[in-house]
């Protein structure tokens, strides 16, 4: 495979990627919480992880990718306390919780689709598992690391040798009840015990309940990822992605419980992506501007430039977001498509020169295999402009390295071209292409055959495709 080395949230190393089974990858990313809209902060790990998913397929591997949706029980503060972020969305918006999960599970995937984020292999929401929760908290119990405590299942960090698993951190630091704004959970034996199931809460109104062996209650909100990775990829996991924020509390459980589930060593890699920050500090939903795909759309910046601005800096360093920079990279990436549409027309019949071919695409594998080193792979699609070869070989270059950046350049540098032709034709033209697309579509087809002859006949070729109707002048 590719040498890839990545660096490991656990051991704090970059190490050589060794999955558990040759030649095969599983891979698990912690999903959105869908009461809001995701904001580009959220979308810069989805982004990275889709950079990462991708380069393991470009080299060779089979890779399962789950992610959960979670649509209950994800609370607000690092402890079990604090508001329900479904339960808030739904008040906001005066409707109930699924139909908050449905809207903002589509609005999620829908900003994806825009940034060429692949939509993963399984996607599981929370609440189609409950059975799998409760079957693996009744495990827990009867293993001994869970206890119930005024009418909630709690998991008992006091019975692992070691808890904090990605870092020394003191139990003092790791107390709830220490954090400013949040309150103690005094059903707890320990500081830093977390609940597996909540049958009493804050939450009178709480709108989704199951039954359980426990009484009636819902989920906590780590079970529902180590539950979902499980029974989806099985006992041994790969990858586990998330952003940094995501550390502890939550990866911390899932390795907690999991591993006391299943009796052994679980997942073996932990991407962590860094925050994306504002001058102000992190970016969040409830400061400043809320910073969305789509406003950045009503802004006229194209989502892919969003995609790329990212790509400029390694995932484990934090990002700073203004409009300046962000106008930087847009800058940089309509000349990258300007210089792939030159490309295009330059292009004749020449071959592929198969050994350049090589020699460029190894300088990008050598930046990826650096642990993603995806600003090193941009300057690898640069060099691709710069190399002493045909138009058909660079072309062919930029579009392997595509395959994993997806920012898009060939499609883009054609729809320019496509652009700037029709820009020359003539009024008349134009006019009749109008017509002919009314015709095709009352299924007209006659009409549209005679208007294309008519089109010819002016000196012009008109062609239908996925990307739209091009028109071109008769050479």
């Amino acid at each position: 495979m590719s040498g890839l080395k990545l660096y490991n949230s656990t051991s704090h190393k970059v190490e050589e990627f060794v999955p558990h089974t040759e030649g095969k990858v599983s891979m698990y990313t912690c999903g959105p919480t869908v009461y809001h809209y995701a904001h580009i902060g959220n979308l810069r790990s989805y982004i990275m992880e889709d950079i990462l998913e991708k380069y393991l397929r470009y080299s060779g591997y089979d890779v399962n990718r789950v992610m959960n949706i979670t649509d209950v029980g994800h609370l607000t503060s690092d402890g079990d306390t604090g508001d329900d972020k479904m339960l808030k969305g739904a008040k906001r918006e005066h409707k109930t919780v699924m139909e908050i999960a449905k809207f903002y599970t589509d609005a999620f995937f829908a900003d994806c689709k825009k940034l060429n984020i692949r939509k993963p292999d399984t996607v599981v929401p929370a609440t189609s598992y409950i059975g799998e929760f409760i079957k693996v908290i009744k495990a827990l119990e009867q293993k001994g690391y869970a206890y119930t405590a005024g009418g909630n299942v709690y998991f008992d960090t006091s019975k692992l040798s070691k808890y904090y698993v990605f870092g020394d951190v003191s139990e003092e630091d790791l107390a709830v009840g220490v954090r400013e704004g949040v309150e103690a959970d005094d059903n707890k034996r320990n500081k830093a015990d977390f609940a597996l199931w909540f049958t009493k809460s804050k939450f009178g109104d709480q709108e989704l309940k199951w039954n359980s062996p426990w009484g009636l209650g819902y989920p906590g909100w780590h079970i529902e990822c180590s539950c979902i990775s499980m029974k989806n990829n099985g006992e041994y996991l790969d990858i586990h992605c998330g952003g940094i924020d995501n550390q502890f509390p939550h990866h911390t459980n899932e390795i907690a419980q999991s591993e006391a589930y299943l009796g052994h060593d679980w997942c073996r890699y932990w991407f962590h992506v860094h925050h994306l920050n504002t001058s102000d500090g992190k970016m969040s939903k409830s400061k400043g501007e809320f910073l969305t795909v789509s406003l950045l759309e009503e802004k006229g910046y194209d989502p892919l430039v969003y995609r790329f601005f990212c790509l400029q800096s390694h995932y484990r360093k934090s990002l700073v977001f203004s409009y300046d920079n962000l106008n930087n990279a847009k800058t940089a990436y309509d000349k990258l498509v300007a210089r792939t549409a030159q490309l295009i027309k330059e292009k004749d019949t020449s071959p592929v020169d198969e050994n350049v071919l090589n020699v460029l695409k190894n300088s990008f594998i050598a930046a990826m295999n650096d642990d993603i080193n995806t600003s090193n792979a941009v300057t690898a699609l640069y060099d691709v402009f710069k190399a002493d070869t045909n138009a058909a070989t660079k072309l062919a270059a930029a579009a392997s390295m595509d395959e994993v950046l997806s920012i898009g350049i060939i499609d883009r540098a054609e729809k320019l071209i496509a652009a700037d032709e029709q820009q020359d034709i003539p009024e008349e033209v134009m006019e009749l292409v109008e017509q002919r697309k009314e015709a095709r579509a009352r299924k007209d087809f006659a009409t549209a055959d005679m208007l294309r002859d008519k089109i010819a006949e002016m000196g012009y070729i008109v062609e239908e495709s996925r990307q739209g109707t091009r028109i071109t002048k008769k050479v």
